[in-house]
């Protein structure tokens, strides 16, 4: 998976699209991604307590990882994402600018 956690991504599709987030979850197994404020779901949540009230909160859905573009910390910019590997090191390049993400 070329996104991580605490990765800066562009929503590229959806009724978010164009929108820039934080990723707050990472679930490979589905190639799905949570990003901080993007895809909210409203979830009924019922009273724990007898005297407390029940509530509506608001939570990021996940979304499919092929909707979202990593942007680049160092150009600023939405690119694709290679891997380059050196000393036996292996680490995420940037297409546009070659830097080391």
């Amino acid at each position: 998976m070329k996104i991580k956690k605490g990765d800066q991504v562009l929503i590229i599709s959806g009724k978010d699209k164009g929108r820039k987030g934080k990723v707050i979850d990472v679930l490979k197994d589905e190639n799905r991604i949570a990003v901080d404020a993007i895809n909210m779901r409203k979830k009924h949540v019922k009273a724990k307590k007898s005297g407390d009230k029940g509530q509506v909160i608001s939570k990021p859905a996940p979304l499919a990882i092929s909707n979202a573009q990593l942007v680049c910390p160092k150009c600023g910019q939405p690119s694709r994402i290679g891997y380059k590997t050196e000393a036996g090191k292996k680490f995420r390049v940037c297409k546009k600018c070659s830097s080391e993400i």
